[in-house]
C-alpha cells in the first residue's frame, strides 16, 4: 500500500512539471501558518482529522489569460478540480477505514468519521453565512457541499441520512444548472436570440480579468452598486450600446408563447383598429387576428349585424375572416360618410316639374310618388326608371313600403297596393271619404289617416278594411302603429291612443294649443310635435304629459325617435336633440353652418344626423357631440328657390328629393351610395 501511495505521488509530481497545467497539486506535509492562506482548510480536510502525519491535497485553481472574460466562475474545468478534491476527501476516508473489514468496530469508527464530516460542513455553512468565506474557489466547495446534502432531485435527504461521498450522480452540468444564477448570454439563447456581436475595438485593457474576477466576488446588491456607479461614469455613446445589448432580452413575442386559446384571449381586448395593425406584425399574428369568432364578438360590440357580414359575396379562396370583411366594410363607408369620399351623385329625372311628395327605398328599388297622380319605380345601382306605377286620379300624398309592396294614398280618396317588381296595383282600397294624408305600415298591416277625421286599418294581402277608428274632430295629420297600439294626431290639437282590435280609445292626450303636425311612438313614449313651438312627451300607457320640451320657435315638421334619443326638425331652420326620458336638449344643431331656412326632413343613423332643408341643402351632423361635418347635398340653386323636399337613408345609401317652386331647379332625385363596392 505504501508503495503504491509512493508511485502516485511521483506520477502527480510529473504532471506538474508539464506546461500549461491548470491543475497544480501541493503534497506533503503542510504547517499551520501556510492555512492561513486557505481558511477554508483550516480544520482538518479528511474524515480522518487530529493526526500530524495526514497528508493535504490542495488543488489550486487557476484561469487562463485567453479565457472569455464574460464567462463566470463555475464552468466545467473548474467544477472539475472541485470534484477531485470531493473525490480524494472520500479516497482518504476508505483508506483509513479499509484495513478493517468485517469488523464491528469498522462501523463505528465509519459513523464516526460520517459525524465528523457533518460538523465539518456545519461549521463551513456557518463561516459562509458570517461573510468569512470569500475564495472562488471556496464557493464551489460550498455548492459541492449543497448538491452532496440533496438527492439528485433536488431535495434534501431524510434527516439523519445526510450523504458526504460523491457517489456518481453529481455531475458538473448538474452543479451548474441547480446552482449557479443564468448569464445573460444564457438568457438571449434560451429566448430564441442570437448570440450578441461583441465590440472588437482592440486588445482588452489591462486588468479587466482582475476586475471580472473581483466583480464575481461580489453580492448581487454590491454587484448593483457597482453598475450604477459605472453607468455615471459612461459617456452617452457608450450608453447607447449598452441598451442595444440590453434592450432585445426584453422585446419578447409574448403573443407566441401563448397557447392560442390564450393568446386570442388577450386579443379580446384590443379595438379592432388595433386588431388590423397587430396583423401586420407577423405570420402567426395575422393567423390569430384572422380569426372569425373574435372578429365576430367585435363586431358585434361595434353594430355590425350578421345579416351586414353576409351580404357581401365572398371573392373565392378568399381566407379573411366573414367579420372582420364586414368590419371593414363598415369602417370604410362610415369614413365615406363624414369625409364624402364618393363619386358624383347620380342623377333620376321623371316626375317633370312636379313636386315629389313622398319618397320611400328598399334594397336596390326607390320610390317616389308626385303630385302628377303617380309613383316610379327607380333602380338604385342603374339610376333607371324601372316602372311608372299609374293609377291614381290625383295627386299622391303618402306612401310605405316594405320589400317590393307599395301602399300609396292620394288626394282620389283611396290607398292603393301596389307590386313594385311587376308594377301591377293588386287592391285599390275603397272607404275614406276625402284625402288620405298619411298612413303607417307594420307587418301585414296599414293604418291610414284622412282629412275625413278617421283612420282605417287595413290587411294588405286582402285589402279588407278591419277597423275604422273616430273620435278626432279635425283633419288627422300623423300616424303611428307599432301592430299593438295606434297613435294619431289631427288639426283638433289632440293625440289619441287607440286599441286598434277593439276600436276604443285610449287616451286623449291633451296640452296642445295648435295642430299637431308630427308624431313618434316607440311603445312607452308618444312625442307629438304641433304648430304651437312646443314638443310634448307623453306616458303611453297611462297618457300623462312626462315633458313638455321648448325651445323651437316655429313648427316642428319632423321628427326621430330612436333608443331614448329624439330629433327634431323646425322651421325655425334648426335641428334640436333631446334625451326624452329627462326632457333635456342635449344639442342645437346650429352656428355658422346651420340651415339658412325651414328644415323639411330629417334622419338619422350610424351615429350621424342627416337634415334637409328648402335652403336646398343637407347636411349632416354628429350625433353625439352636435358638430355640423359637411354638407352632403348642396344645389347649384340653393338660396334662389332650390328646394330639398325628402331625404331617405339607409346605412349606405341616401336619397335625396330635390327640385324647386319658382322653376330654377328640375326635380330629380339624387342617389348617393356610400359603398360604391357592393353592387361589384
Amino acid at each position: 500500500m505504501e508503495h503504491q501511495e509512493q508511485r502516485e505521488e511521483e506520477e502527480e509530481e510529473e504532471e506538474m512539471k508539464q506546461p500549461g497545467a491548470k491543475d497544480r497539486v501541493i503534497s506533503g506535509p503542510i504547517s499551520d501558518s501556510s492555512l492561513t492562506s486557505f481558511p477554508f482548510l483550516s480544520s482538518s480536510p479528511c474524515p480522518g482529522g487530529g493526526c500530524e502525519d495526514d497528508e493535504v491535497r490542495v488543488a489550486i485553481v487557476t484561469i487562463e489569460d485567453e479565457s472569455c472574460p464574460s464567462e463566470p466562475f463555475g464552468t466545467d474545468s473548474h467544477l472539475e478540480t472541485t470534484n477531485q478534491i470531493a473525490q480524494r476527501c472520500g479516497e482518504g476516508d476508505e483508506k483509513e477505514t479499509g484495513g478493517a473489514e468485517g469488523d464491528h468496530g469498522e462501523k463505528e469508527g465509519k459513523e464516526e468519521e460520517e459525524a465528523n464530516c457533518y460538523e465539518r460542513e456545519e461549521e463551513e455553512e456557518e463561516e459562509e453565512e458570517n461573510g468569512e468565506l470569500t475564495s472562488p474557489s471556496l464557493h464551489l466547495l460550498s455548492q459541492v457541499k449543497r448538491k452532496l446534502d440533496h438527492g439528485p432531485d433536488g431535495r434534501p435527504f431524510p434527516s439523519g441520512k445526510k450523504r458526504c461521498k460523491g457517489t456518481g450522480y453529481l455531475s458538473p452540468a448538474t452543479l451548474v444548472q441547480s446552482t449557479a444564477p443564468p448569464a445573460f448570454d444564457d438568457l438571449r439563447l434560451a429566448g430564441g436570440l442570437s448570440a450578441r456581436r461583441r465590440v472588437s475595438s482592440g486588445p482588452p485593457p489591462s486588468g479587466l480579468q482582475d476586475w471580472l474576477r473581483t466583480f464575481q466576488t461580489w453580492s448581487g446588491p454590491e454587484r448593483l452598486l457597482a453598475l450604477d456607479e459605472l453607468l455615471d461614469r459612461c459617456e452617452s455613446g457608450q450608453v447607447k450600446h449598452v441598451m442595444q445589448v440590453i434592450e432585445p432580452q426584453f422585446q419578447r413575442d409574448f403573443i407566441s408563447l401563448l397557447p392560442k386559446e390564450l393568446a386570442l384571449y388577450v386579443l379580446t381586448f384590443l379595438p379592432p383598429r388595433d386588431l388590423l395593425q397587430a396583423a401586420q406584425t407577423c405570420r402567426y399574428w395575422r393567423n390569430l387576428a384572422e380569426d372569425n369568432l373574435l372578429w365576430r364578438e367585435k363586431c358585434r360590440e361595434e353594430g355590425v349585424s350578421e345579416h351586414t357580414s353576409s351580404r357581401r359575396r365572398r371573392r373565392p379562396g378568399a381566407t379573411t375572416s366573414q367579420w372582420k370583411s364586414a368590419y371593414i366594410r363598415q369602417h370604410r363607408v362610415e369614413n365615406n360618410w363624414r369625409k364624402g369620399d364618393v363619386g358624383e351623385p347620380t342623377v333620376l329625372k321623371g316626375h317633370g316639374e312636379h313636386v315629389i311628395t313622398c319618397l320611400q327605398f328598399s334594397g336596390d328599388l326607390i320610390v317616389s310618388g308626385s303630385d302628377d297622380n303617380s309613383l316610379k319605380v327607380w333602380s338604385a345601382l342603374t339610376g333607371k326608371c324601372l316602372r311608372t306605377l299609374a293609377g291614381h286620379t290625383g295627386g299622391v300624398w303618402c306612401s310605405q313600403m316594405a320589400v317590393a309592396t307599395v301602399i300609396s294614398g292620394s288626394t282620389d280618396r283611396t290607398l292603393r297596393v301596389w307590386d313594385a317588381e311587376s308594377g301591377e296595383c293588386v287592391h285599390t282600397l275603397y272607404g275614406h271619404t276625402s284625402t288620405v294624408r298619411c298612413m303607417h305600415l307594420h307587418g301585414n298591416r296599414v293604418v291610414s289617416g284622412s282629412r275625413d277625421t278617421t283612420l282605417r286599418v287595413w290587411d294588405v294581402s286582402t285589402g279588407r278594411c278591419e277597423h275604422v277608428l273616430t273620435g278626432h274632430v279635425a283633419a288627422v295629420r300623423c300616424v303611428q302603429y307599432d301592430g299593438r297600439r295606434v297613435v294619431s294626431g289631427g288639426y283638433d290639437y289632440n293625440v289619441k291612443v287607440w286599441d286598434p282590435e277593439t276600436e276604443a280609445c285610449l287616451h286623449t292626450l291633451q296640452g296642445h294649443s295648435n295642430r299637431v303636425y308630427s308624431l313618434q311612438f316607440d311603445g312607452a313614449f308618444v312625442v307629438s310635435g304641433s304648430l304651437d313651438t312646443s314638443i310634448r312627451v307623453w306616458d303611453a300607457e297611462t297618457g300623462r304629459c312626462v315633458h313638455t320640451l321648448t325651445g323651437h320657435q316655429s313648427l316642428t315638421s319632423g321628427m326621430e325617435l330612436r333608443d331614448n334619443v329624439l330629433v327634431s326638425g323646425n322651421a325655425d331652420s334648426t335641428v334640436r336633440v333631446w334625451d326624452v326620458r329627462t326632457g333635456q336638449c342635449l344639442h342645437t344643431l346650429q352656428g355658422p353652418n346651420k340651415h339658412q331656412s325651414a328644415v323639411t326632413c330629417l334622419q338619422f343613423c350610424r351615429g350621424l344626423v342627416l337634415s334637409s332643408s328648402d335652403d336646398g341643402t343637407v347636411k349632416l351632423w354628429d350625433l353625439r357631440t352636435g358638430a355640423w361635418l359637411r354638407d352632403v347635398v348642396a344645389l347649384q340653386s340653393r338660396g334662389s328657390g332650390g328646394v330639398v323636399w325628402r331625404i331617405r337613408a339607409s346605412d349606405t345609401r341616401l336619397v335625396c328629393a330635390a327640385g324647386s317652386r319658382n322653376g330654377t331647379e328640375e326635380t330629380k332625385l339624387l342617389v348617393l351610395d356610400f359603398d360604391p363596392e357592393e353592387g361589384e
